[in-house]
């Protein structure tokens, strides 16, 4: 039939407490639609509302291949349903601002080279050296918040260089909090990416850059040159730019 002609858009939502998926035909269509809920679908990982709340209630986490494994599920879902993936033009997508995923050293050549026969959570299980990542509900990070306000010349300043003040959940904090009380883990770490550019790379085989619009919530952006701030990335931890990879614009076809 003439809809089977056309070809289908797929995009995947990273939220909170759950993974949803969306594809979508040339008309606008909506022709699949399901959903991986993680305290419900993923028990084993035994999240509350998808994160952990830890003891200081400031710390709030996600388990990285809870996000990875619902990853898995839900492509399942969709094989098992019939879906049809060679009609797929293109693939979206989206995630929860702030929150970080870190890459262990060697990740990379893991994930270009995983194997179809076995789940990704299995191919990437030792690929991360933060295996909980912090996520925008995160407050812990407020010593770093001030010190980094601090090292460029106070929080109006960072305003003006970044388009915020130091805020907790903001990702360059969290990197900060991460070398300041585990500098051997960031040494092991050699690629930082965003939960949006995390979730692409696991399509793409490879690191997916940050987007200047996912970018710019982590403190880090200077947001009129679209490019990191040297002193902000000074302040927060050594040899971080390396580590985040080159901003992209946000319209930009991996």
């Amino acid at each position: 039939s003439a809809i089977q002609l056309l070809l289908d858009f797929v995009n995947f939502l990273f939220y909170i407490f759950q993974l949803k998926v969306i594809a979508i035909d040339e008309q606008l269509r909506v022709i699949y639609e399901d959903n991986v809920h993680f305290d419900k679908d993923l028990p084993e990982f035994k999240t509350q509302g998808g994160v952990y709340i830890h003891s200081d209630r400031l710390t709030v986490t996600s388990p990285v291949l809870m996000w990875v494994k619902a990853l898995d599920m839900i492509l399942e879902k969709m094989k098992s349903s019939g879906f049809n993936f060679s009609q797929v033009r293109a693939l979206s997508g989206a995630g929860q601002q702030h929150g970080s995923v870190y890459w262990k050293k060697g990740s990379i050549q893991i994930l270009k080279n995983a194997s179809s026969e076995l789940p990704l959570h299995q191919s990437l299980k030792g690929c991360f050296s933060v295996s909980d990542s912090p996520i925008w509900m995160d407050s812990s990070t407020g010593s770093q918040c001030r010190a980094l306000e601090k090292a460029v010349g106070g929080a109006q300043h960072l305003a003006s260089v970044t388009g915020s003040r130091a805020y907790e959940r903001f990702t360059g904090n969290q990197i900060a909090k991460i070398y300041s009380q585990n500098p051997e883990v960031y040494k092991q770490t050699e690629r930082i990416s965003l939960v949006s550019s995390f979730a692409a790379s696991l399509f793409l085989g490879t690191y997916a850059p940050i987007d200047y619009s996912d970018g710019s919530g982590m403190n880090l952006l200077q947001v009129w040159k679209k490019a990191w701030s040297k002193p902000c990335l000074d302040a927060c931890a050594p040899g971080l730019e390396e580590r985040l990879g080159c901003p992209v614009p946000s319209h930009s076809v991996l």
